[in-house]
C-alpha cells in the first residue's frame, strides 16, 4: 500500500492508496516538493541540535568539549602510551590526527544519523506525506552544524602545535563539501537498508570503526604499508580525508588524483544513494 500523493504533487489533503509499485517517483514533482519543504527539514535539524545535551550541565558546550576530549584520548593512546619517544614531527602528527579525527567523526555522525532517520521517524512517516529524503538530509545538516565548532577547536590546536598558517587551508572546504555529499549518499543507502534489515544498526558501529583504521586518520596517507598501497586507493575516504589533511595541516595542494578521486566517490555515493532511497521510500511506511 502506498500513497500516490507522495509520487505526484505531495498534496497532504489527498491520499489515494494503491498497491506498492517499486521504482522511481516522478523526479520533477519530487524535487519540487523536496525544495518546498526545505524549511521543514531545517527546523527539524535545529530542533535536534537544541534538544541535544539539554539535560546536561554543560549543555551546548559539549559541541566543543567532545572534540577536545577526543583529541586528548587519542593523544594519550598514540604518544604517551607509545613512550613519547617519537618527538620528531610529533606536533604535525598530532595536528594531522586531530584534523582527520574531527572530519571522520563528522562523516560517521552524518552517516549513522542519516541511517537511523527513517526508522526513528516512524510516526512522522505514517502521519505526514512528504519526500522521505528530507529525513536523512536533515540528519546530515544536524551533523554539519555540530561539526562546525570543531573547526574552531582545530585552529586552536594548529596554533598551539606551532603549525604554520597557509593560504592553501582556504581550499580545504572543497574536500569538506565532497565529504558531505559522500556522507549523505551513504546515509541514504543505510537508511533504506535499515528499514528492511534492522540488524544494520548493530553492525554499523563495527563497520565504522574498521573504516576508521583503514583511512588516513591516525596515519599519513603516504605512510600506508606497501602491501596495502595497491588497494587502499579504493577506500573512498582515502582521497577525501587525505586531501583534507594535506590542505589543512601541511598547506600542500593535493595531487590531482586526490581531487578526482574525492569528486568521483562523492558524486557516485550521492547519486546511487538518492536513486536507491527514492526507489524504496514508498514502501517504508508498511515496513515500519
Amino acid at each position: 500500500m502506498n500513497a500516490t500523493s507522495v509520487d505526484e504533487e505531495f498534496n497532504p489533503s489527498v491520499h489515494v492508496y494503491e498497491p506498492h509499485k517499486v521504482g522511481l517517483p516522478a523526479l520533477r514533482p519530487y524535487f519540487k516538493a523536496l525544495w518546498q519543504r526545505r524549511e521543514f527539514a531545517a527546523e527539524m535539524s535545529r530542533t535536534n541540535i537544541r534538544a541535544a545535551n539539554t539535560n546536561t550541565f554543560f549543555g551546548q558546550v559539549w559541541l566543543v568539549l567532545n572534540p577536545l576530549l577526543l583529541a586528548l584520548v587519542y593523544y594519550l593512546l598514540t604518544d604517551i602510551i607509545a613512550g613519547g619517544g617519537a618527538k620528531v614531527g610529533a606536533a604535525e602528527r598530532f595536528a594531522h590526527m586531530c584534523a582527520g579525527l574531527f572530519a571522520f567523526y563528522y562523516f560517521s555522525g552524518a552517516m549513522t544519523a542519516g541511517a537511523a532517520s527513517v526508522v526513528g521517524g516512524g510516526k512522522l512517516l505514517m502521519n505526514q506525506s512528504f519526500p522521505r529524503m528530507l529525513l536523512p538530509l536533515s540528519a546530515v545538516r544536524t551533523a554539519f552544524f555540530r561539526f562546525l565548532p570543531t573547526l574552531v577547536v582545530y585552529l586552536g590546536i594548529h596554533v598551539v602545535m606551532r603549525q604554520k598558517l597557509h593560504w592553501q587551508m582556504l581550499l580545504a572546504p572543497a574536500f569538506l563539501i565532497m565529504l558531505t555529499f559522500f556522507a549523505a549518499g551513504m546515509g541514504m543507502i543505510f537508511a533504506a537498508l535499515q528499514v528492511y534489515f534492522r540488524d544494520t544498526t548493530s553492525f554499523l558501529p563495527y563497520f565504522v570503526r574498521i573504516w576508521l583504521y583503514m583511512s588516513p586518520v591516525l596515519w599519513f596517507a603516504e605512510q600506508a604499508p606497501p602491501k596495502f598501497k595497491g588497494f587502499i586507493q579504493y577506500n573512498p575516504l582515502y582521497p577525501l580525508l587525505g586531501g583534507w589533511a594535506d590542505l589543512l595541516v601541511k598547506g600542500a595542494i593535493p595531487k590531482w588524483q586526490m581531487w578526482a578521486g574525492g569528486g568521483f566517490w562523492a558524486i557516485l555515493a550521492f547519486v546511487v544513494g538518492s536513486l536507491f532511497f527514492m526507489s524504496r521510500e514508498r514502501e517504508f511506511v508498511v515496513r515500519l
